[in-house]
This record gives C-alpha cells, sequence and structure tokens, in this order.
C-alpha cells in the first residue's frame, strides 16, 4: 500500500486515522459484482474488524486497519475491477450516479455507460492526476432515484427536449457547499464525455503545479468567471457548445430516501428493495448475506447508494416474501421507519482528530433510545457532524447536530449545537436553534420528533416545511 501524501484516501493511498488505517475502495457508480463483494468481505476480515462503510459517494471504506494490505491483494482486486489499473488517478473522487441506473422505472437514459466511460478516460489519462482528489462528477439520468442536487463539481443531467434526451451542464460556483448550477447549456449524450474531457483540461490549465493545495473547481470558476471558462473549454471542442433559450433547469427536490423499501423496476415483474443501513455501515457476515440473496434471486449485483444504504435488485415478484425474510435474519431493514434509514454520522473521534464528539457513537445511542419511544411514518434526516467540515453530508438535513467542545466550571463539556433544515444559502446546516449536552440530547431530539409529529398541518407536512412555518411563527 502507498504512503498516504494525498487528503484523500484511496484503495492505493493509505491514510492514518485515530482508529487506524483507513482504506477507501472507489467502486464508479456503486454497483458491485458478488466476486468484488467477497473480495471485500475478505480484505475487511483479514485486515480489519469485519465490517465495512458505505460512504456518501457511494464508496465502500475499510477502518481499522493496523498493517498494510499485501501487494498481491491489491492486484488480485484491481483484477477484479476493485481499485484503478492506473493506480496515479485512484485517489480522484468516485464517479457519481443513481443507485438505480438502467432499472428507474421512470428515468430518461442509463447513466452507467457513461460513468463507465469517464471512469476509462481517467485511467487512460494520467495526466488527470494532476486533479484535485475532490474533482467530482456525477450523470443523473432524470428518474425517480435522482442525484442531481448532490454536491458536484460537475453534473450531467438528462432533461427530454422535444422528445429527444439531452444533458443540461450544471458546474459548482459561488458558495462552497451548493448544488451545481445550470449553464444553459444542452448536450446530446455523444457530447457528454469530449466536453468533460475539455473541462478538466481547462481545469487543469488553471492550477499552480507546484502548489500542494489545489484550487476546487468551483474556486477557479469564481476567479475567472464561468463565461470566460467555458469559452475556453470551447476552444478545446470541434463542436459548438448550444446554449438554447429553456427555462432554466432546477434539481428535483422530491424527498431523499425514496430509494428505501420495496419499489418495482421498469423490468416487468422485477423489483429492488432499498435496504437500511445503520449509519452506512454493513458487517461483512451481512454483505456475504446480500451477496448470497442477489446470487440466489437477483442477477448477482448489489448497489451502494449516497446516502449510505443498499439496494438488491432483480428480484422477481414471487421471490419478495422469501427476501424480506432473510433481510431481517440478517438484522437488517428496509422501512423509512426506522430511525437508522435517515440517519448520518461522520467518523467521529474515534476515527479523526478534527471531530469534537464521538459522533457515530452517539448517533447509535440516539437511534437505540428513539426505537421504542417514537415512531416516524415519513423520512426525518438528522445528520451528526463532529465539525464544521461537514464530510459526510454536504447537503442540508432537516435536523444538523454539530459537534462542540465547551468550558464549564474548567471542565471540558461535550455536546452539540442544534440546527434545523431551514434558512437560506449562507446559513451552511440550517438556522441555528440551541445546545445540548450530549447526555440529555437524545431526550431533546425525542422532543422535537413529538412535537412535529403532534403539531404538523397534516400527514403529508414534512419536517423541513413544519421547521420553517414554526421558525416564521417564532420570529413573528
Amino acid at each position: 500500500m502507498l504512503s498516504g501524501s494525498t487528503k484523500c484516501p484511496g484503495l492505493f493511498y493509505a491514510t492514518p486515522a485515530q482508529d487506524g488505517i483507513l482504506s477507501r475502495i472507489r467502486i464508479p457508480g456503486g454497483i458491485l459484482n458478488s466476486q468484488q463483494c467477497q473480495a471485500i468481505a475478505d480484505i475487511a476480515d483479514q485486515y480489519g474488524r469485519g465490517y465495512v462503510d458505505v460512504t456518501n459517494r457511494a464508496n465502500l471504506q475499510v477502518r481499522e486497519i493496523h498493517q498494510g494490505i499485501n501487494a498481491l491483494v491489491l492486484q488480485h482486486l484491481q483484477a477484479l475491477g476493485l481499485g484503478c489499473s492506473n493506480t496515479t488517478v485512484d485517489q480522484i473522487r468516485n464517479i457519481m450516479t443513481s443507485p438505480t441506473a438502467g432499472i428507474d422505472p421512470q428515468e430518461l437514459i442509463d447513466t452507467r455507460p457513461f460513468v463507465t466511460a469517464w471512469d476509462n478516460y481517467i485511467t487512460a489519462n494520467s495526466q488527470l492526476s494532476g486533479l484535485s482528489a475532490k474533482f467530482s462528477v456525477c450523470f443523473d439520468g432524470g428518474g425517480i432515484v435522482s442525484v442531481s442536487d448532490r454536491v458536484n463539481d460537475i453534473v450531467f443531467a438528462a432533461v427530454l427536449v422535444n422528445g429527444e434526451v439531452y444533458f443540461r451542464l450544471c458546474l459548482s460556483v459561488g458558495a462552497k457547499g451548493n448544488s451545481a448550477q445550470d449553464t444553459g447549456i444542452l448536450l446530446p449524450p455523444e457530447q457528454c464525455l469530449p466536453v468533460l474531457a475539455a473541462l478538466a483540461d481547462v481545469y487543469l490549465a488553471h492550477l499552480d503545479p507546484t502548489s500542494k493545495n489545489k484550487l476546487r473547481l468551483r474556486e477557479v470558476l469564481n476567479n475567472i468567471g464561468c463565461e470566460n471558462y467555458l469559452q475556453q473549454v470551447q476552444q478545446h471542442l470541434a463542436f459548438p457548445l448550444s446554449s438554447p433559450q429553456t427555462q432554466r433547469w432546477e434539481p428535483k427536490s422530491e424527498p431523499q430516501f425514496q430509494h428505501i423499501g420495496i419499489h418495482p423496476q421498469r423490468q416487468p415483474g422485477l423489483f429492488y428493495i432499498g435496504i437500511v443501513l445503520p449509519l452506512g455501515r454493513l458487517e461483512t457476515r451481512q454483505l456475504l448475506g446480500l451477496v448470497e440473496l442477489s446470487e440466489k434471486y437477483g442477477k448477482g449485483t448489489l448497489r451502494l447508494t449516497p446516502w449510505q444504504n443498499i439496494l438488491l435488485s432483480d428480484i422477481p415478484q414471487q421471490s419478495i416474501a422469501d427476501v424480506q425474510r432473510q433481510i431481517a435474519a440478517l438484522e437488517l431493514d428496509y422501512s423509512t421507519s426506522n430511525i437508522n434509514s435517515t440517519l448520518v454520522a461522520c467518523s467521529g473521534s474515534k476515527g479523526c482528530a478534527s471531530s469534537a464528539t464521538d459522533t457515530r457513537g452517539d448517533a447509535l445511542t440516539l437511534a437505540e433510545y428513539l426505537k421504542t419511544r417514537v415512531s416516524l411514518d415519513s423520512p426525518v434526516n438528522i445528520y451528526f457532524s463532529g465539525c464544521p467540515k461537514s464530510c459526510a453530508q454536504h447537503s442540508k438535513s432537516d435536523i444538523t447536530l454539530l459537534g462542540v467542545s465547551i468550558e464549564e466550571n474548567n471542565q471540558k463539556l461535550e455536546g452539540y449545537q442544534v440546527y434545523v433544515g431551514v434558512g437560506d444559502n449562507e446559513q451552511k446546516f440550517g438556522r441555528e436553534y440551541q445546545f445540548v449536552t450530549v447526555a440529555k440530547m437524545p431526550a431533546f431530539i425525542e422532543k422535537m420528533l413529538l412535537v412535529y409529529k403532534t403539531q404538523r398541518l397534516n400527514l403529508d407536512e414534512s419536517f423541513k416545511e413544519f421547521a420553517n412555518r414554526r421558525m416564521k411563527d417564532i420570529d413573528a
């Protein structure tokens, strides 16, 4: 395993953490076959502590590694398609697409070939190792399960124009944490890869190769202007970038976590099941159990989601009841009423020196506390962040708990600043609400959820809508 000279972990770039070495396995598009899953489980058992974590880019992390992974093992992973064959670009962020690509009943286009094409291009062009490790690309097929609002440098969002499928080109500009903004440019599918290559080339031209801290694409665009940048991109292309006068495109605003539960696929008679992973964690026995189910009932694949859950796809309708029972036997669930379905946490103080609190431990404590006290009939996204960097979730949540450490009576006191998901774009976590200690946090969140359930206008009023209305009442 190569030494970690980059801030972003990779399979070949080991990154020290408080709980041991962290290795990230990049999964373009988030889809794994059974052989790959078996190899990952072997590594987690042999080198880690028998679990893997699904990340918010549909990667896998193996944590608590206390010895370097053998070079022959890494070569085996490469042979299975895990880990880039060109190790110099392995640290670049995972390519994101909807976890339901190719099976979504409403998608306009299957984006999996675009993910593969860009991944192959990165692998074949070593100069792209100069990209920021955080250079992030997303393809959204316009389906029910949308990823167009996830924070990425570049988003290609499928739209229908006069009966033909095009992609809107969206770029990250403005404040940090904002979704990519529509440039107004429409691209036929065959132009996406050359435009993406040109975007990367122009970005590289504006970087200082001697600097250890590379500018993000957003910073370059803010410095020189988006129009100027696109003019330079145009010089690299053999076709004009088309900007027809069409209505401004916005990311889908449907509620997140629609993938949890049992859903029909576009293939008649087949279904996928969105399975809840507590804080994205999956024990190797559970991973191998899901692999066995996918081979027996599906097509031998598992799909990771950027919401840190997992999909079991291609299940025939007549087999659903059997699969449900076996999922339960693995101590897993597939219901949005499970608080874990929308609970997100960073690695916390046990895995990261920047964290003020044990976010994972506190989140699991909260989930256990709420299990018998509050029954949710609609998803409420609760996010634990150990520091202001917000590594685990870039978009606003319904409730954010930001870990802080304060001095009180000459003693260190750990707790959380509570935010609710309302406010303008400058308010990163939403509206600041109240500070609570770690000990009082579970009961405080219970009270918030019960107030929401009993005082919302109707069953369709989301937590964000409720919180926004209540805050307006308080401000009035």
